[in-house]
């Protein structure tokens, strides 16, 4: 079976020193391709080097995460616009909302995430999204647009959040926590979800 990670955040420096043998453990593991996560203008900007060195496995998407919306102003759609035209940029994001760590102010991460949104439609490219406690204002930003493809990203949510991102049309991606001892022993005291 061929697998592919549509959210590796390669350009973090943890894999400065032996992303070529991360890369490598992957194609043995079966991981034909990666999708480089962009976290900023700048992070975007790395993610779309990373591709272009190494375009046979890798591919990026340009977008500002909800964490860093404080830090946007007039050149940040434009700039990510321009990635997004790049062939090896396949999705819009990681955008969305964060109402757990509040690294940015609830208007400013609505206000970009929005802009996003419209630049997905407007780029017809797929949304890579990011939600995290805060599922009622994220759905009902989403509903508000004709979406193309997204998908929810490292979904941590319960059952009702799941079925109304499936509702609205959303691919579900299963988060780490999976097989995180450490972090999914929370889950298993919780029963089915």
């Amino acid at each position: 079976m061929q697998l592919v990670d549509i959210g590796a955040n390669l350009t973090h420096p943890a894999f400065h020193a032996d992303l070529e043998e991360v890369l490598a453990r992957a194609e043995v593991a079966g991981v034909s391709a990666m999708v480089v996560t962009g976290t900023s203008v700048a992070e975007s900007t790395n993610a779309l080097k990373a591709a272009k060195t190494y375009p046979q496995t890798l591919y990026a998407t340009a977008g500002v995460h909800p964490h860093h919306a404080r830090e946007c102003d007039e050149s940040t759609i434009p700039a990510l616009r321009v990635l997004a035209q790049q062939p090896k940029v396949v999705a819009i994001g990681e955008c969305g909302l964060d109402f757990n760590r509040n690294y940015s102010p609830h208007p400013d991460q609505e206000k970009w995430f929005r802009l996003q949104v419209e630049l997905a439609i407007e780029l017809k490219k797929p949304l890579f999204l990011h939600s995290r406690d805060a599922a009622e204002q994220f759905s009902a930003i989403l509903k508000s647009y004709v979406l193309p493809n997204a998908v929810a990203h490292c979904f941590t949510g319960e059952k009702a959040e799941l079925h109304a991102y499936l509702d609205l049309g959303l691919y579900i991606g299963i988060t780490g926590w999976i097989c995180d001892e450490r972090r999914g022993a929370g889950c298993k005291s919780r029963g089915k979800r």
